[in-house]
This record gives C-alpha cells, structure tokens and sequence, in this order.
C-alpha cells in the first residue's frame, strides 16, 4: 500500500463516480482543495478513506489498494489505465485489434467526431454528454503523450477476427453515426490497420506484434510491469469506447496468482501466433478482401 496510489486510486474512483469534485468534498466536509492533495498523494486518515469509500459506494479495501479493483465506465477505467501506465517498463495486451498507445493523430480526430456527434444528438443532455466526451479524450490524449515521452515497450497479440471486424465496421462500431462519418470511420480503421501490418514487417525496437488467427479468443486484458510488480487488467471497454454507451465491468489487481495465470496464457497465445512478414501478408490478405468488399 502506498500512499500515493491511494491518492490516484481515489481520483479514478471519482471519476468513474460521475459525481463533481465539490459535491464529493462537500458531503465529506472538506474543501475541493483538500480533495485535490489527497488525489496527489498527500497523507490520508484511514477514517477518511472510509467515509470517502461509503461516499463512492466501494470497498475500503479497494481504495487502499488491495484485492481488487472494478470500473463499470469507461472514463474511470481509462483514467486507471493512464496511472499505471505512468510507472509500466512493459505492456503486454491481448484481445483488441489495435494497440491505443501507437495509434494515430487520424484515429483520434475520428473518434473525437464520433463522440462529439453523439453528445451533440443527445438533446438535453448534450452539455453533459460533451463534457464527459471531452474528459475522456482528455485521459486518452495524456495517455499517448506518456506513451510517447517514456517508451515502455509493447507487446500486443491481436487477434485476426477482431482485426475482420474493425474493417468491416469502422472505429467506434455501433454508433449510429451520419454516412460520411461512417465512412471516415472504416477508412481509418483500414489506415491503422496497414500500419499495423508495417510495424509487423519493421519489428521496430520495443515494439512487437504478433497475429493470433483460428478460434476467436474471449481473452481481452493487459498485463502490466513495473520493476517490482505487475498489474492485470481484464478490460471490457476499447479505446473507442463511447463513454456513456459502453456496458461492462473491468477488474485490475496485483494479485499474482491472476497476473501468473494471464502471463501463462499470453504466453502460450505469443508461441502460436503469426509473427513478421508472414503476418504482415495475412493481414494485408484481410486488408485486399476487404476492399473487394
């Protein structure tokens, strides 16, 4: 347990809330400010963390850092992800079809559409619904900027039917979007793919991708390292989640029988998998077929 992280812990648990940092301060009897040093780490009584956990309707345990950790939204589960990643040597992920962290100016420009356009249709709720789109972009964009300024390496099995999907239905798949966003949204998706198959080809250092073809795969996690210990987190929520529609419960935890039975697993999925050119010809394949289509 360690200080800081309680602090970060308690911010991602506010976020994933939906409640403001004043009204949370307000009913706990402290000011926004105090709030705020506690989120950067500064000491905090454990009768404060068990009113704050009963205020945020989890377990004291969980806000303390021990056992483990659950996010039914997308912005407290992605705001989770950016804290560890903060501190990651290495991050390995399975189950999605593209890598967030190595993604494009052009993917984010889209999705950012996408939310937008949402939120906008949203009637009397549109301000809220921006706003929302607004603070998980926000979580998103500092989650490639740490990316970018501190390199950790990467290794990322994606699957081959996940890859078939994403082509045919575009970045942020069912939103129900206007036919020229669509449209942008399946282009993208072919551009982030055709960099995928680059980077398969280059094995830039750092960076090692692999192509899992047969059977789909229910597994969808990361495995993160850090010089002292590793993180699971078993996520239901891609990158281009949309904030207030996305359903599901993602779980982080240290615990080391969960993170050794996930590492087992990727490893077993990385000896199979496809690597190098090969895999960059199997997925270009997917790529051709889908332009005939």
């Amino acid at each position: 347990m360690r200080v800081n992280e309680i602090g970060q812990q308690l911010r991602a648990y506010r976020l994933e809330s939906g409640m403001r940092a004043e009204e949370i301060a307000a009913r706990l009897g402290v000011s926004r400010a105090a709030l705020y040093r506690y989120e950067k780490g500064e000491v905090i009584k454990l009768d404060t963390v068990q009113r704050l956990a009963e205020l945020l309707k989890i377990s004291p345990l969980s806000l303390l850092g021990i056992g483990v950790e659950y996010y039914s939204r997308t912005i407290g589960f992605f705001e989770r992800m950016r804290q560890i990643e903060e501190g990651a040597d290495q991050i390995l992920q399975v189950g999605d079809p593209l890598c967030y962290l190595v993604t494009s100016e052009n993917y984010d420009s889209v999705l950012t559409d996408c939310m937008f356009q949402l939120a906008d249709e949203g009637g009397d709720e549109a301000t809220t619904l921006r706003s929302m789109a607004e603070q998980v972009l926000g979580i998103l964009s500092l989650r490639k900027r740490v990316y970018q300024a501190r390199r950790p390496g990467i290794i990322a099995i994606l699957p081959e039917h996940a890859i078939q999907r994403l082509l045919q239905n575009g970045i942020a798949a069912g939103l129900v979007l206007d036919d020229n966003l669509r449209d942008r949204c399946r282009r993208v998706a072919a551009a982030e793919i055709e960099a995928i198959a680059v980077l398969l080809e280059t094995e830039p250092m750092g960076l090692q991708f692999s192509l899992m073809a047969g059977p789909e795969t229910t597994t969808n996690c990361v495995l993160l390292r850090q010089r002292d210990r590793a993180t699971l987190a078993i996520n239901p929520f891609r990158s281009d989640a949309c904030s207030n529609l996305s359903a599901g419960v993602a779980l982080v935890t240290g615990a080391p029988e969960a993170v050794s039975t996930h590492q087992r697993a990727a490893e077993g999925m990385w000896r199979d998998s496809i690597k190098g050119a090969a895999a960059a010809k199997r997925v270009r394949a997917l790529l051709a077929a889908h332009r005939i289509q």
